[in-house]
C-alpha cells in the first residue's frame, strides 16, 4: 500500500473552519480519493492563511518539511485537492512539482489526476496550469484592489478598526453578502482629545510622551480602554483621516466635511514637527527637544562663530544677605555646546545672558507684528503670486500648442506610410519610418515639458490658495503672542524664525522662515546689536 502525504492550504483565515481548526472540505475529498485508490494517508499538512501567490516556497514550512521527507523516502505520493494548493507562482510552483517527481514522489490532485513528466507536452501542460493559476490570482487581486479603491473614492472606510476619534454607525448599507456595514462618523467625546493632541503638538511643541501623559492624567483612554502611549500619539498625529480624507495606498477619497476633526493647516504643521524630530533630521532640527524651561529660543539658536547649536542652562549663585542668611540667585544663560565641551576651536563668548537675547528677539517680532497688521491682505497675495501663476499658465499654453502641432505631423506621416507601401508616395517607407521616430521623440519631449508646465501651474495655484491661511495664522500670532504661555511663544518662534545666530558682543542675526518672510521682508530687521 502506497504511503500518502496530504497538503491542504487556504489563502485567508476566513476560509478556516473555526470550530474544528481544520480545512474540512479538502480533507474529506482527499481521504475519499485515497481510499478509492487503495492508498494509506500517513501524514497531513495544513497551511492556514498562506497565500500561494504571494508567499514563496522557501518561506513555507510545510513545503520545506515535505521536501525533507521526500529526500528521506518517507512517502510515495503527495496528494492535494487541486494542484494550485501547492502554489500559484508561475515561475516557481511548476518546478517544485517537477522536483518532487524527480525525487521519486508521485504528485496527485483529487480533481486533476496525476502530474507526469514523461515528455515535453507534460512539462508544457504543467507550466500552463500554474501560469493560469497565477493569472487567476493576479486577476482576483486586481478585482479586490479595484473594488477597495472604488469604496474609498465613494467615501467608505475600508481599513478595519476605526481611528481614535471615530466610531462606526450602521445606516442600512450592506456588503455583497447582504450583511450590514458600518459607516465612519465622528465620536465627539474622543474628538475633543484628538484636537487637544494637535493643539499641544502645534501650538506648544509638546512631545509625544508629554502629550500621552497629559491625556492619561485627564482620564482619557484608547478604544481598548488602556492608557495612551507615545506611539499611539504618533499614530494619531500622522492620521490623514482627521482632515476628512480617506487615504490608502491605491486611492484617496474626496474631502468629506462630516469627518473633519482637524483642519489641514494644523495637520500639515504637525507633520513638519514630526519630521524635524526624527533622529535622521537632527542637523536640520529647528524645534526644541524638550519643552520645559523658560528660554524663548530652543532648537533654533546657533553660535555665530562656529555654527554649532546653542543650549540653555541655569547658573545659580549663593550670596550672604545683611542678616547673615544664605540666598540663591539663578540666571539662565545660552552657551555654545561645542565650545563648552571643546569639540572645536570656537572663540565665542563663554556665556550669553538669555534674557537679553530673548528680549531683543521679542522686540523684533513685536515690531514685525505691528507692521503686518497694517498691510493689506490682497496686496500681499497678489504681489507674491499673480506674476508666477501668469507665467506658469502661459508656458502651459505654449507647450500644449507645440504638442498639438507635433501630433498633427505624426498623423500625416503615418497616413503616408500606407501610400508608400502601395508605391503611391514620393517617400520610401524607410524614410517615413525614420521621420516618424524623430517626431515621436519630439512628442515625448514636448509631453515632458507640458507635464512640467502643468506641475508649475498647479504649484503656483496651490501656493496662491495656501497663502491665505498662512496670512491668517500670521495675524492670529500677532494677536495672541503677548497673551500665550512661554511654550506657546516658543512654538511661534520655532515656526516663524528659521534660526538665530549669536556673535561675540551680542550681535544677533535673525533668519526668518521663508514661508513668512514674504510678509515682512521690506521692513523686518535681520540684525540686532544689544548695547
Amino acid at each position: 500500500m502506497k504511503k500518502v502525504y496530504c497538503l491542504y492550504r487556504v489563502s485567508t483565515k476566513k476560509q478556516v473552519d473555526v470550530n474544528t481548526d481544520d480545512i474540512p472540505m479538502q480533507k474529506v475529498e482527499c481521504h475519499r480519493f485515497a481510499e478509492a485508490q487503495g492508498w494509506e494517508i500517513v501524514k497531513e499538512f495544513s497551511e492556514k492563511g498562506v497565500s500561494g501567490f504571494k508567499v514563496h516556497a522557501d518561506d513555507r514550512d510545510a513545503i520545506q518539511e515535505l521536501k525533507k521527507a521526500a529526500l528521506n523516502h518517507e512517502f510515495d505520493i503527495l496528494l492535494v485537492f487541486m494542484f494550485d494548493r501547492i502554489g500559484r507562482i508561475d515561475d516557481e510552483t511548476p518546478f517544485i512539482v517537477e522536483w518532487f517527481v524527480n525525487n521519486g514522489v508521485e504528485v496527485w490532485s483529487v480533481k486533476e489526476g496525476e502530474q507526469r513528466f514523461d515528455n515535453h507536452v507534460d512539462k508544457l501542460m504543467n507550466y500552463i496550469r500554474f501560469w493560469q493559476a497565477s493569472g487567476e490570482s493576479a486577476k482576483t487581486s486586481l478585482r479586490i484592489k479595484t473594488r477597495m479603491k472604488q469604496l474609498v473614492e465613494e467615501g467608505h472606510y475600508t481599513m478595519g478598526v476605526a481611528p481614535y476619534g471615530y466610531k462606526f454607525v450602521k445606516r442600512g448599507r450592506k456588503n455583497k453578502k447582504g450583511n450590514d456595514v458600518g459607516d465612519l462618523v465622528i465620536d465627539e467625546e474622543e474628538a475633543k482629545y484628538v484636537r487637544l493632541v494637535f493643539d499641544m503638538c502645534v501650538r506648544e511643541n509638546k512631545g509625544t510622551y508629554v502629550i500621552a501623559r497629559t491625556l492619561n492624567d485627564m482620564g482619557a483612554r484608547t478604544h481598548n480602554g488602556v492608557k495612551f502611549q507615545a506611539n499611539t500619539i504618533n499614530h494619531m498625529l500622522s492620521c490623514k483621516t482627521y482632515t476628512g480624507y480617506l487615504v490608502t495606498r491605491q486611492a484617496s477619497s474626496p474631502k468629506l466635511d462630516e469627518l473633519v476633526i482637524v483642519d489641514e493647516d494644523n495637520w500639515n504643521r504637525a507633520q513638519k514637527i514630526i519630521e524635524q524630530r526624527k533622529i535622521a533630521n537632527e542637523a536640520n532640527r529647528r524645534i526644541p527637544k524638550k519643552t520645559e524651561g523658560q528660554t524663548l529660543l530652543s532648537g533654533n539658536i546657533f553660535c555665530g562663530e562656529c555654527g554649532g547649536r546653542m543650549v540653555s542652562t541655569t547658573y545659580r549663585h549663593e550670596y550672604t544677605k545683611k542678616d547673615g542668611s544664605i540666598a540663591n540667585y539663578g540666571c539662565t544663560k545660552y552657551i555654545c555646546y561645542h565650545r563648552t565641551r571643546k569639540l572645536n576651536s570656537c572663540t565665542s563668548q563663554a556665556t550669553y545672558d538669555a534674557s537679553k537675547i530673548d528680549n531683543a528677539i521679542m522686540k523684533v517680532v513685536r515690531d514685525m507684528f505691528v507692521h503686518i497688521n497694517d498691510a493689506p491682505e490682497t496686496d500681499l497675495i497678489e504681489q507674491r503670486y499673480c506674476d508666477s501663476l501668469k507665467e506658469a499658465k502661459h508656458e502651459q499654453k505654449v507647450q500644449k500648442l507645440a504638442l498639438e502641432k507635433l501630433n498633427g505631423q505624426l498623423e500625416k506621416l503615418q497616413l503616408e506610410i500606407g501610400n508608400a507601401l502601395v508605391g503611391e508616395s514620393a517617400f520610401s517607407a524607410e524614410d517615413l519610418s525614420n521621420s516618424i521616430k524623430t517626431v515621436k521623440a519630439k512628442i515625448a519631449e514636448a509631453e515632458q515639458k507640458l507635464e512640467e508646465a502643468e506641475r508649475q501651474a498647479n504649484a503656483s495655484r496651490s501656493d496662491a490658495e495656501s497663502i491665505i491661511p498662512m496670512f491668517n495664522r500670521f495675524i492670529s500670532w500677532s494677536e495672541e503672542f503677548d497673551k500665550c504661555s512661554i511654550e506657546g511663544k516658543r512654538a511661534i518662534m520655532c515656526e516663524l524664525i528659521d534660526h538665530v545666530n549669536v556673535y561675540r558682543g551680542y550681535r544677533i542675526e535673525v533668519v526668518f522662515n521663508s514661508t513668512y518672510e514674504q510678509f515682512c521682508n521690506d521692513w523686518c530687521l535681520s540684525e540686532v546689536q544689544i548695547a
